[in-house]
C-alpha cells in the first residue's frame, strides 16, 4: 500500500560515449562483438512465463556480411498471437494494480542496466544485425534507448500529478488508467531504441503489450526483452513474437479486447492497419488508440546566404549516416543557383572519401543497407535516375550485393522538381538535389511543401534571419521536426520530441509527454463530504 508520494529522479540524456582507440568502452564492445559472432543461438519467442521455440527457423545473418550467421530465430504462426494475447490479458490485473513507484522502478533498472552491463551488447547486436557504426549504435541502442526508459518515467510522474481543483465540501481526483484490453507494437528494423520504446511506454502506463518487431531486428530485440525480464518486468507484461504482418493483424485487429497499437513502418502498412481497424470497429470493448510514425521524405531548404560547407556537411551526415535508413534521413535538397557549384564539388568530394565495409572496422562511415528487398529498391531508383533525361548521377550509384548488401552513397541531380526521387520514400542512401534560381526562394519552398504527402523532418540552412523566419512560416506544416542550420536528423528525447503529420504519421511525439496521454484513459472522481438530503434548491422557496 502507497504511504507516501515518492520523487523520482530527474532525468538527463546519457552521454554518449567516443569509442576512441584503445578506450575502455572500444575495447570491451570488440569482445563482445568476438562474442556474439562466435556462438550462433536460438532466439524464442517470449509468451508469458514460456521461452517458445518453433520448428520454423529463420537465420539472422549481418547484412554486411550476408554469409555468417549469427543465430536463427523461432517463427510462428497465428497461434502464438492468440497466445501473446491471452498471456497479457492475463498479466494485465496484478501489472496495473501495481504500485506506481515499484513499476517505474522496473524502466529505471532496466536503464542502468543497459548503461553498464548491457551496452556492449546492446551496441553489438545493433551493429551486427542492422549494420550500424558504432556511433550510430551508440547514439541509438544505448542513449535514445536509455533516455526513453528514463523521460517517459518522469514524464508520466508529471502526468499523474495533473490533478483538478476542489470546491469547499467535496474533493476531485483523475485516476489515469491504463487502456482496457491488450496494446500492439510493430516496431522497424531501423532503431533498436524504437523497438524498445514502443511496447515499454505503453507498459509503462499499465498496459500489457504483444510486441512484433521487424525480422531484421529480432536480434537486438531479443536482448532487450532479456534486460526487461532481468530487470524484474512480470511474465505477460510484453509478450515478443515473430509472426508474418498479415497474420497478427488479422489477429489482433479482430480481437474484442484490442486496446490499441503502436507503430513505426511503412505509411502504407499504416494506412492498412487503420482501414481495418475501422472496418472492425463494432467488434471492440473501447475505441482504440491508433499511434503511428511512418514515412518521409525528408528536405533541405538551403539559402542564397548559406554556408556551401555548412550546408554540404549538413547532406552528407543527414542523408548518409545509418546509409539513409531512418525515416528522417535528408533525402532532397534545393539549392540556390549562387551556391549550388560549391555545394555539388564538396558533396561530390565527400562521398569519395566515405569508407565503406564492415561495422567491426571502426574506420568505416558506410556499411551495408539492411536486406535484399532494400537493395534492389534501392537499386531501382537509381537505375530510373541513371536512365531519364530528367536526372544525372553526381556520384555514387554503384550497388554490389555479393558479399553483403551494399550501396554506394549516391547523389542524383534532378531539373525537374517532381522527378521520382524527389517525391518517393526510397530509404537508402540516396539523395537528389534541385537547384533552383536564387531569386526564387519563396516560390520554392512553395514548390516543397507541395512535392510529398510527407511532413516528417526537414531544414533551413541560413545566414540571412528574414529568411528563417519565413522558412519557419511557409513550411509550417511541411516538418513535424524543423531545424535551422542544421541537418534533420538526431533527434534526442526530451529534447526534440519526434514526429510528423500528413502521410507521416499522427505525430504523437515520441520522447515526450505527448505520447504517453495515448496510453492512458482518465476517469474523474468527485467525493462529495456532506451531500444534500433534499432535492429542493433555495430559489424554491415561496415568497
Amino acid at each position: 500500500m502507497n504511504s507516501g508520494t515518492y520523487s523520482l529522479p530527474i532525468p538527463i540524456n546519457e552521454a554518449i560515449l567516443s569509442y576512441t582507440a584503445n578506450s575502455p568502452e572500444r575495447n570491451r564492445l570488440k569482445e563482445v562483438i568476438a562474442e556474439l559472432k562466435s556462438t550462433a543461438i536460438d532466439v524464442p519467442m517470449y509468451i508469458g512465463s514460456a521461452e517458445i521455440k518453433t520448428d520454423k527457423k529463420i537465420a539472422i545473418c549481418p547484412p554486411h556480411e550476408k554469409k555468417h550467421i549469427l543465430g536463427y530465430f523461432n517463427a510462428g504462426d497465428e497461434t502464438h498471437v492468440k497466445m501473446a494475447i491471452d498471456a497479457a490479458l492475463k498479466a494485465k490485473e496484478n501489472w496495473e494494480s501495481m504500485p506506481w513507484e515499484s513499476r517505474a522502478a522496473i524502466f529505471l533498472k532496466a536503464a542502468d542496466l543497459i548503461a553498464t552491463k548491457y551496452r556492449p551488447y546492446l551496441n553489438g547486436t545493433t551493429m551486427l544485425a542492422q549494420s550500424k557504426t558504432v556511433y550510430q549504435a551508440e547514439i541509438d541502442s544505448a542513449c535514445e534507448l536509455i533516455d526513453f526508459l528514463r523521460f517517459n518515467v518522469h514524464f508520466l510522474s508529471e502526468i499523474y500529478a495533473q490533478q483538478p481543483i476542489s470546491s469547499p465540501g467535496m474533493h476531485n481526483r483523475l485516476e489515469y488508467r491504463p487502456l482496457e484490453g491488450f496494446i500492439l507494437a510493430v516496431t522497424p528494423f531501423n532503431f533498436t531504441a524504437i523497438g524498445g520504446n514502443l511496447p515499454a511506454s505503453a507498459a509503462l502506463c499499465g498496459n500489457t503489450v504483444v510486441w512484433k518487431p521487424a525480422n531484421t531486428q529480432v536480434y537486438s530485440a531479443q536482448m532487450f526483452m532479456r534486460v526487461m525480464k532481468e530487470a524484474g518486468l512480470p511474465d505477460g507484461v510484453i509478450n515478443l513474437i515473430y509472426v508474418d504482418g498479415p497474420t497478427i493483424g488479422r489477429i489482433c485487429f479482430s480481437h474484442k479486447d484490442f486496446g490499441g497499437v503502436h507503430f513505426t513502418g511503412s505509411t502504407g502498412v499504416f494506412n492498412s492497419m487503420w482501414k481495418t481497424i475501422g472496418e472492425n470497429i463494432g467488434n471492440y470493448k473501447s475505441y482504440p488508440r491508433i499511434v503511428g510514425e511512418t514515412g518521409g521524405k525528408d528536405f533541405v531548404m538551403v539559402h542564397a546566404s548559406a554556408d556551401p560547407e555548412v550546408v554540404a556537411t549538413a547532406l552528407l551526415r543527414g542523408a548518409f549516416e545509418f546509409q539513409g535508413q531512418k525515416c528522417s534521413a535528408a533525402s532532397r535538397a534545393y539549392l540556390p543557383s549562387n551556391i549550388s557549384a560549391q555545394i555539388k564539388d564538396k558533396l561530390i568530394a565527400g562521398v569519395n572519401s566515405f569508407k565503406m565495409g564492415s561495422v567491426e572496422d571502426f574506420s568505416n562511415f558506410i556499411t551495408a543497407v539492411i536486406d535484399q528487398k532494400s537493395f534492389d529498391n534501392i537499386k531501382s531508383y537509381i537505375n530510373k535516375a541513371s536512365s531519364s533525361n530528367d536526372a544525372s548521377i553526381l556520384v555514387g550509384g554503384n550497388c554490389n550485393d555479393s558479399d553483403g548488401y551494399f550501396v554506394t552513397p549516391t547523389v542524383i541531380e534532378t531539373t525537374d522538381p517532381k522527378f521520382v526521387t524527389m517525391c518517393e520514400e526510397i530509404f537508402g542512401p540516396v539523395l537528389t538535389i534541385y537547384v533552383y534560381p536564387e531569386d526564387k526562394f519563396e516560390e520554392t519552398m512553395e514548390l516543397l511543401d507541395k512535392t510529398s504527402p510527407y511532413a516528417l523532418t526537414g531544414s533551413i540552412i541560413s545566414n540571412d534571419r528574414a529568411s528563417i523566419d519565413l522558412a519557419t512560416k511557409v513550411l509550417r506544416n511541411a516538418a513535424g521536426n524543423f531545424y535551422i542550420n542544421d541537418k534533420p536528423t538526431g533527434a534526442v528525447v526530451g529534447q526534440q520530441p519526434f514526429g510528423g503529420a500528413r502521410s507521416s504519421g499522427t505525430n504523437d511525439k515520441a520522447g515526450s509527454i505527448i505520447n504517453l496521454y495515448r496510453w492512458l484513459s482518465a476517469r474523474t472522481i468527485k467525493e462529495t463530504f456532506n451531500p444534500p438530503t433534499d432535492y429542493r434548491y433555495p430559489f424554491m422557496q415561496p415568497e
